[in-house]
């Protein structure tokens, strides 16, 4: 476990999701909890949405106050840059998708790589249209870190086909996440799953993590 993690990976990957679900996760270990959404691109999946569990949980959000309304301006707040001068709390980072939306990344890597306490996670998923073979996945994993400066740790295998996922779905993307481990050289930290998919996949998968979705994802 690192004092920093930041979640990053192609648009659509649940990131976002699993961000707010790790957050609560290093809370649950009573740790003190802090979550950034750095994602100036997406304006529909946000960490904001989850805001009222967030607090409920004791965990800070920090936000663009123009999130989740009707202005649209890539603005990030300075608050960001107190997760580097207190390093008392646990920080998670919701990293914009793609390359662009990892730009926003850039200002805050010299601190990030200063202080050299991260793991940055890919978060990859076989059922996206552009994400369909490890090949495709790497390409957009090299175009996020030259845009973030930023190389990544591990990754998480998050695929899923939405609410019609079912256990077989992600036991049939254990060789596709293998396969990106495999071509990077990079672990497979966790295989991302909604939380009664986790029962039925107990035993089957290593490092289930499950996910409680947020509420957009039922609508």
């Amino acid at each position: 476990m690192k004092r920093i993690t930041l979640f990053a990976g192609h648009y659509g990957s649940g990131k976002t999701n699993i961000a707010v679900n790790y957050a609560k996760f290093l809370r649950e270990q009573g740790n003190d909890v802090v979550i950034a959404d750095l994602d100036i691109v997406n304006p529909y999946f946000r960490t904001k949405d989850s805001q009222a569990d967030l607090e409920a949980a004791g965990i800070r959000l920090i936000s663009s106050k123009y999130a989740n309304s009707n202005v649209d301006l890539p603005a990030l707040p300075s608050e960001i840059y107190g997760i580097f001068e207190d390093k008392s709390s646990l920080a998670v980072l919701d990293v914009g998708g793609d390359d662009r939306g990892a730009l926003a990344l850039g200002r805050y890597t010299p601190l990030i790589k200063a202080e050299g306490d991260y793991e940055m996670l890919l978060v990859i998923n076989r059922y996206r249209p552009l994400t369909r073979t490890a090949d495709d996945c790497i390409e957009i994993m090299h175009e996020v870190e030259a845009a973030g400066g930023l190389k990544f740790t591990g990754l998480v295998n998050n695929s899923n086909l939405g609410a019609e996922t079912v256990a077989q779905d992600i036991l049939d993307s254990v060789d596709y996440a293998k396969e990106v481990s495999e071509k990077t050289g990079l672990p497979v930290r966790m295989t991302a799953v909604e939380k009664d998919l986790a029962v039925e996949l107990k035993g089957k998968i290593e490092n289930l993590f499950p996910l409680t979705l947020q509420e957009k994802y039922y609508k």
